[in-house]
């Protein structure tokens, strides 16, 4: 029997979700137990890993995903060595539940994105959308010998879509209420939010990125520290600062915010030469380096208020947030003082895991 044939046939499947994001720190691994498919999926989650990379490692993507001077060798030893890094989520995922690895059906892998570009580019006479993401599938199907499914941002792209988010498939199959909107915030390196209205169908979810999540938070961390903090510990050091209203609103103006659904964003657009501009408006404001961190969460917060005021379907009865941001006391401060009329909570409140959540998504969508 083909191996997808004999895939679909089981009732239940073992599969693994993978993903790392645009904070570029590790490889979050979800292992799913999935009993069918579609709206009647079952999802149980059965373990979940993180494996950070390495300083090292961590420069390099970053440096990679900068747009700056790189060469092709350089991403082709990349691509690989992000499909080992995989692996070893993998097997450390294995070694966490007692799952062998010949045990695994299906492993679903988004990769990491070095480079978007969602809306249409002429590049040598054609205009089209593109998006780059590496972590070769081969080596994860190499060694567990296993279905690997992955490319989904490309697919999306080459679908005509706009490749971001990905998760809202997930989101409707799990906290879809017949009685409340529900609205879903991830805080990864890019913010991304999903609105479920009350009794929706698939059609009727509306999702896009809101804008920076903890990528402008992370780079103003390792300048205030000197390198020696990669994110902002609970949002310790901005409850230590003082939002600066000059500074918020610089940030505040900001085309991305305006522009109507669907959008994404990413890197490109609030990655080191945003942060520089930001630095160089904060100097001329004469606002200190923790200030601007402060004023940067705040921003944060309010993009994702702004997403909810300006295009929500129906007023959210709950905002569920997740991702590492959800950890950031000030941040989440922030965004429920913005949002009082909204019960602003973490996935935790619900029973589920806000770490593991893309990860279990990519497991679901290799599911389908």
């Amino acid at each position: 029997m083909h191996p997808i044939v004999e895939c679909m046939e089981k009732d239940s499947r073992l599969v693994v979700g993978l993903m790392s994001g645009t904070s570029a720190d590790g490889v979050d691994a979800a292992l799913c137990r999935i009993t069918g498919h579609g709206t009647a999926s079952k999802i149980e989650q059965l373990g979940f890993v993180f494996q950070p990379f390495s300083g090292e490692i961590r420069r390099e993507i970053l440096r990679l995903a900068s747009g700056n001077s790189a060469c092709a060798a350089d991403f082709c030893k990349m691509n690989f060595l992000l499909g080992e890094l995989y692996v070893q989520a993998v097997e450390a995922l294995c070694a966490e539940t007692g799952i062998r690895a010949e045990q695994i059906d299906l492993i679903g892998s988004h990769g990491q994105t070095f480079w978007h570009i969602p809306l249409p580019e002429t590049y040598l006479g054609h205009s089209f959308r593109s998006t780059f993401q590496l972590g070769e599938g081969s080596v994860l199907a190499q060694r567990f010998g296993c279905l690997v499914v992955s490319d989904f941002r490309v697919r999306d792209v080459a679908a005509d879509g706009l490749g971001a988010p990905l998760v809202p498939y997930s989101e409707f199959l799990i906290y879809r209420s017949e009685t409340e909107c529900v609205a879903l915030q991830n805080i990864g390196g890019i913010g991304n939010i999903s609105f479920l209205p009350a009794g929706c169908g698939l059609n009727d979810v509306l999702a896009f990125d809101t804008g920076p999540g903890n990528m402008v938070i992370d780079a103003l961390t390792a300048q205030l520290t000197g390198g020696a903090q990669s994110y902002d510990d609970g949002g310790r050091l901005a409850a230590a600062g003082r939002v600066s209203p000059e500074l918020l609103g610089y940030m505040l103006d900001d085309g991305y915010l305006r522009r109507c659904p669907p959008k994404t964003t990413g890197r490109e657009a609030y990655g080191p030469d945003y942060v520089a501009r930001l630095l160089h408006r904060a100097e001329e404001l004469s606002v200190p380096l923790g200030d601007a961190l402060a004023t940067a969460t705040r921003f944060t917060a309010e993009c994702i208020a702004a997403a909810v005021r300006d295009f929500a379907p129906q007023p959210p009865a709950k905002l569920i947030v997740g991702g590492g941001g959800c950890m950031n006391q000030t941040l989440m401060g922030h965004i429920a003082a913005l949002l009082p009329g909204c019960a602003v909570m973490t996935n935790e409140a619900l029973g589920y895991d806000s770490n593991a959540k893309e990860a279990v998504a990519f497991a679901i969508l290799a599911n389908e």
